[in-house]
């Protein structure tokens, strides 16, 4: 085994941190404040090579693994989580599905657009009464000759409004049926397709999250993914790698809150001492430098997994799971060691802390995946 990144990946990382330094920290507290969907940055992040970060370059992508994936989210993470969920968005969900599902026509079509950055992507399966119980959903598409018709909605859907082009999961049999959904592409601008209300969120905020609204939206066959009845299988299988993303996002969140813990513990005096001295706080660091090692290592394992082409439900759900725990507990602790001034938003742990929350919710909860994790142990 071996724990040290290659130098492809220590560029990669590196990279990743100058871009977040000078595109995304002067203006975090701005996009935040203001709820800002930064459109033009997500361009420049095009060009950086991070929108198409696991797509092969014959289609303008970057074609680098999940070790180097990481590292661009946890990098860019640890410096506004907002923008990181967005690029992990945009890279796992939508890109990604195309990318595993998509034929060749398919692929050429879209995937050079979103991976260049001069296309936002957007995945939809939450709706509104099924979060965690997505074969419940009500968006259908009926048949009628060579296109679908698609009614219904989508919520708390990143880039809902901003993205587009989203790949959408929809009922085209039975509810409850697993293989009943089937996934489609529906470009912006298509007639009848139209985004909804925005979400006033707790933290994230610079990320859009917003309805998707399908009012008999016309799409040809040549839009679908796979075959009828694919979409649900699908998804679970980019949400497999969709949680690799998501504890990448904890990694970086919970990285971001240490640091900045870390060094006010240093500077801060207390009784004529720097409060790191006291062990009430440096024990306190060390279980979040502890938590931060575990975590990493999860997902490291788990993206070796899924750069092998093994099957990483249990591992990635493992990773996810205990990384996005990490980063709340983290990111709560972060605040405590700066006391009142961690209350405010003169420090970055406040941001940290509203921000860390998202991640033990989306992509799945943490008691789905105890759902997935006990499921693959008790086979």
């Amino acid at each position: 085994m071996n724990f040290d990144y290659s130098e492809t990946q220590q560029m990669v990382k590196s990279s990743a941190m100058e871009f977040a330094e000078q595109y995304i920290r002067p203006h975090i507290m701005e996009w935040d404040e203001e709820q800002v969907f930064p459109v033009e940055l997500f361009k420049k992040a095009g060009e950086f090579g991070f929108m198409g970060v696991l797509v092969p370059e014959q289609y303008g992508g970057s074609g680098l693994g999940y070790h180097e994936y990481i590292a661009v989210i946890e990098e860019i993470s640890r410096v506004d989580p907002s923008i990181g969920l967005s690029v992990a968005a945009h890279n796992s969900l939508c890109t990604n599905h195309i990318l595993e599902f998509g034929n060749e026509e398919q692929k050429q079509k879209w995937l050079p657009r979103l991976a260049t950055g001069e296309w936002i992507g957007a995945w939809g399966l939450t709706e509104h009464n099924t979060g965690s119980d997505a074969g419940g959903m009500n968006t259908t598409a009926v048949k009628e000759g060579e296109e679908w018709v698609l009614n219904g909605a989508k919520n708390f859907i990143t880039h809902g409004k901003s993205g587009d082009v989203a790949v959408v999961i929809v009922r085209t049999g039975e509810k409850g049926d697993s293989k009943g959904m089937t996934a489609f592409v529906v470009e912006r601008g298509t007639a009848g397709f139209n985004s909804g209300k925005k979400e006033d969120k707790l933290g994230m905020r610079a990320s859009e999250t917003a309805e998707l609204v399908f009012d008999n939206c016309r799409i040809p066959d040549a839009n679908r993914l796979g075959n009828v009845g694919e979409g649900f299988i699908q998804s679970m299988k980019v949400l497999d790698g969709g949680r690799i993303s998501i504890g990448a996002l904890s990694l970086g969140i919970a990285k971001g809150a240490y640091e900045a813990a870390l060094k006010y513990s240093k500077e801060r005096k207390q009784f004529g001492k720097a409060i790191c001295e006291f062990q009430g706080v440096s024990f306190k660091l060390a279980d979040m430098a502890t938590e931060i090692e575990l975590s990493e290592l999860l997902l490291h394992k788990a993206a070796f997994g899924k750069n092998a082409g093994r099957d990483i439900t249990k591992i990635s759900a493992m990773a996810k799971m205990y990384a996005s725990e990490a980063c709340v507990k983290i990111a709560n602790e972060a605040v405590q060691i700066h006391g009142g001034y961690g209350y405010t938003k003169d420090f970055p742990v406040e941001k940290f802390y509203r921000d860390a929350k998202l991640c033990t919710i989306g992509e799945g909860t943490t008691e789905i995946q105890k759902v997935v994790i006990s499921r693959q142990i008790l086979k």
